[in-house]
């Protein structure tokens, strides 16, 4: 709607609207998020280096362990509500590292729990991350596929 066709006192529920809306305080949150995905992170490099020195593991091996602990560890804390409220508090910080991902399957599955196992749980386990294991797995095929054809013809 152009500015010309508002009436009076639409314009006028604009103005107090804007006037009483709450400023985000984006460059806080940046820190906030940053810092926290900075922490999370950390912590993976602890638990790889943990399966480095005490399993044997080498470096290229220790990063299926270490995802599998930290997706492990999402999903136990998200169980008991405390990375929902981190969640709250770091934003994106919480979401982008792979914990994220555990955090969004295991918060499906307990919303939906009432339902039962098989169409509750089973159902709506994957909705939001069945997508992201579905492009994954069609990427690194594509780029499986691509490596391959670059090997054969001797480009690699």
């Amino acid at each position: 709607m152009a500015n010309t066709d508002k009436t009076v006192e639409q314009e006028r529920y604009e103005k107090i609207e804007k006037k009483h809306e709450i400023k985000r305080p984006i460059l806080k949150n940046c820190i906030r998020a940053f810092f926290i995905g900075g922490i999370i992170c950390s912590i993976g490099q602890a638990i790889m280096y943990f399966y480095i020195y005490f399993f044997n593991f080498t470096e290229q091996t220790a990063g299926n362990p270490t995802v599998a602990t930290m997706v492990f560890f999402a999903m136990l804390l998200t169980g008991f509500g405390v990375y929902d409220r981190l969640g709250q508090y770091a934003g994106a910080g919480s979401a982008v590292p792979v914990t994220g991902f555990g955090n969004a399957v295991i918060s499906a599955a307990i919303e939906h729990r009432t339902e039962g196992f098989v169409l509750g749980v089973g159902g709506n386990m994957f909705k939001l991350a069945g997508s992201v294991i579905l492009f994954g797995v069609f990427s690194a095929f594509i780029i499986a596929l691509i490596k391959t054809l670059l090997t054969m013809w001797g480009g690699l």
